[in-house]
């Protein structure tokens, strides 16, 4: 499975901003994907998954309404509003077998995109 992220950028506090993520491979539906986060000298945070049907969605408490995540088979988008400076930083598109209420931590994801940075100003 290879992943492709695209969306990041600058903007100011308040503001909106829309990640994507498209996916390719074989077995897609058997992956809920999401997004991870990462500021420098930290560790990987959990921000939000979903499953292949787009039924169960998953979020961190620090963006749960303000974050929404979707999904539309192998295009999966996160909706960032009223983003704040502590949204700052590169975020990861994931995917996994596990669904996403397991996803505890960043260790043992099946497959990581590359990362797309997200700077919110204060």
């Amino acid at each position: 499975v290879q992943l492709q992220a695209s969306g990041g950028g600058l903007v100011q506090a308040d503001a909106s901003l829309t990640l994507s993520c498209l996916a390719s491979g074989r077995a897609l539906s058997a992956y809920d994907m999401g997004w991870f986060r990462q500021v420098p000298g930290k560790e990987r945070d959990f921000v939000a998954a979903i499953s292949w049907s787009g039924r169960f969605k998953y979020y961190a408490g620090a963006v749960k309404g303000r974050f929404t995540i979707s999904r539309d088979n192998a295009k999966m988008s996160l909706q960032m509003n009223s983003l704040k400076p502590e949204d700052t930083a590169v975020y990861y598109c994931v995917a996994d077998t596990r669904p996403g209420s397991r996803w505890y931590g960043a260790d043992g994801m099946d497959y990581w995109g590359k990362g797309t940075l997200v700077t919110v100003s204060s």
